[in-house]
């Protein structure tokens, strides 16, 4: 058997909203906003620090805000994304 180095046991930092005990709401876009990029994906519960009952809120919560058009399918896309000819 193989033993396991210490790097591979980390030690879980607690999810923000359990440890404030926050509730997110649809009617509170800006604090969903956080948690999209730019584009307007929602972000994954690894870059979120969040823990999976929290996150799966989130996502219900943010698609919420997107029927209501409190928050938008995809944000504005930047030049270097629309445009993607190469020079003639």
């Amino acid at each position: 058997m193989m033993r396991r180095s210490q790097e591979e046991f980390r030690i879980k930092e607690p999810c923000k909203l359990c440890e404030h005990d926050i509730v997110l709401s649809y009617k509170n876009p800006d604090e969903l906003r956080r948690y999209m990029n730019k584009l307007g994906k929602i972000l994954p519960r690894r870059a979120t620090r969040l823990c999976g009952k929290h996150h799966r809120s989130l996502a219900r919560e943010i698609k919420r805000a997107r029927q209501l058009a409190l928050l938008p399918y995809v944000m504005e896309q930047q030049a270097e994304f629309a445009y993607r000819g190469g020079p003639r």
